[in-house]
Formats: C-alpha cells, structure tokens, sequence
C-alpha cells in the first residue's frame, strides 16, 4: 500500500471540486511519533458501540450456554482454588470465607484475562475492515474492553447473591468499587493495547497471550492475599498492576486488603506507563497496520 500519497477528500466524494466553497479535508501519512488524537474516539464512539456490541454477541453465537459462561469460568476456577489453595494448602483469607475471598480476586482477573485475549487478536481479526474504511484503530482494542464488562457485570450478579449466602455485607467502602472498577480497565486496555500492537508486527503473539496470562494469574493475589509476600520482594510485588486492582476490589468489598492510600501507588504508577506507553506505541505501528495485517 502507497503510505505516500495524499487524498483530497470532499462532501461530494474524490476529487469532486464543482463547488470551490466547500470544504476539503486533506488525509495525508503521518510522520514520526504520531500524535494520540483522543478525541477522535469520541467521534467515533458509535462505532466503537457497535464493534463492542459485535464482539458480545460474537461470543456467545451458537453456544450451548450463551452467557452462562461468563458464571461458569469464575465459579469452576473458584471451586478449583477453594479445593487446592483453600483445604489443601490452607492458605490465609483473612477473616473471610475462602471461596467469597477468591471469587472477589476472580471477579477482576476474569474480566482482565478476557481483554487480553480479545484486544490482542483484534487487529488481526479485523484485518478486511482496516484496509478498507478509515476510523480510528483504538477503537478496536477500547470495544473488547467495553465488551468485557457485559461477563463482568453477569459475574458481579453472582457475587452479590454470595455475599447474601455467606451474610458478608460491604461497608461504605463499596461507594470506591466504580474507582477500582476503572483501575482494572484501564490495566487491561494499557495491557491489552500493547498486545494488539504487538500481534500485527509478530505472529506469533497469539501464542505467547494464553502464556501470559498464566504466568501473570500465579503472581497475582488471587488465590492468596499480598499479605504473604515479605521483605524486597513486596516492592517488587505491588508494581503488579492487577495486585492495587485485586487488593482494592477485595478491601471495597470485603473489607480486607490494602485500600486507597500510598500502597496504591507502585501499582497506579506501573498502569500509567504501561498506558502512556501503549497509547505511543499503538499510534506508531498505526501507520503500518493495512500492510502488515
């Protein structure tokens, strides 16, 4: 594809000059670091409506289930940690219920490990679309992560009929759960834009996300609390982006945790960078995506 050339685009469609007052929007390359252009999104957020609301019921087409699936992967996996980390190991869960301690932790993970996978393949598998339409391809990985919260809020249902089971009942703290809410999104959209940009230039990310995503479960505190991580390796341990996501859902919820406060800190400065970071580099690779895909 020529990157090169400049289009002179008008109310009237190309190079249709018949009236000279009209106005002309000129579409050229963009050079060097592009700029980020935000506000496109907002232009565009129909169709980022509708790419998200595509991807939902995509999913669940032709499934035995439907959303059912959104309950059965946190459940199982809950059942599965209460049974090996829970009675087995007889990890701590401070005070609470071990399954309600777990599937407090899974109610973030899930929603994280799903826009992972999905904004990850999403220039791929919308490869067509992009070589033959302008929009603005930050709307692909953004509708994977809008799409998500449709299993979160499903998943959310269940929990709050467990908490009624279990007779926990949240404190005010709840009233901070939208904030938290928006730390794991923006974690998994910084996350999530970085693989999606990634995946076009190599192949072979589609392999390496499953991985990922495996390995990031097990040093994250969703089986067990942050509170069994000592010394040095605590530092490190709360630069973990979902561990402030983790922690800030179970203390809203629960009680227990670590809460708003310096603790967030390492945690809301490693989403930051990996934000910033990805926004940059997604705005690079951009330019390439028509003729790498």
């Amino acid at each position: 594809m020529n990157t090169d050339a400049t289009l002179a685009v008008g109310p009237l469609g190309l190079d249709d000059r018949r009236d000279a007052d009209q106005a002309w929007t000129t579409i050229e390359p963009t050079r060097g670091w592009a700029p980020l252009q935000l506000a496109k999104l907002w232009q565009y957020r129909e169709l980022v409506y509708f790419l998200a609301w595509r991807d939902v019921k995509v999913r669940y087409k032709q499934t035995a289930l439907g959303a059912a699936w959104a309950i059965i992967q946190p459940l199982l996996t809950m059942a599965v940690f209460s049974i090996i980390f829970g009675r087995v190991a007889h990890l701590p869960s401070d005070g609470v219920p071990y399954p309600l301690f777990t599937f407090t932790a899974l109610l973030p993970w899930t929603y994280f490990a799903y826009v992972l996978q999905e904004s990850g393949n999403s220039v791929l598998n919308n490869a067509r679309m992009m070589s033959k339409v302008y929009f603005p391809r930050l709307a692909l990985p953004l509708s994977t992560a809008l799409a998500g919260l449709v299993d979160f809020a499903i998943a959310f249902a269940v929990l709050v009929g467990m908490l009624l089971l279990f007779g926990v009942h949240p404190g005010p703290r709840i009233l901070a759960l939208p904030l938290f809410l928006l730390l794991a999104v923006a974690v998994s959209m910084a996350v999530g834009i970085w693989l999606s940009g990634l995946s076009a230039q190599y192949r072979d990310i589609k392999y390496v996300i499953p991985f990922l995503t495996q390995i990031w479960l097990l040093v994250s505190p969703v089986a067990y609390g942050t509170g069994l991580v000592k010394g040095k390796l605590a530092l490190i341990y709360a630069f973990n982006p979902m561990s402030g996501v983790i922690e800030g859902f179970r203390w809203a919820i629960l009680g227990v945790g670590v809460g708003p406060g310096l603790a967030l800190l390492p945690s809301l400065s490693a989403t930051l960078v990996l934000l910033v970071g990805g926004l940059y580099y997604f705005r690079r690779m951009e330019q390439t995506f028509a003729d790498l895909v």
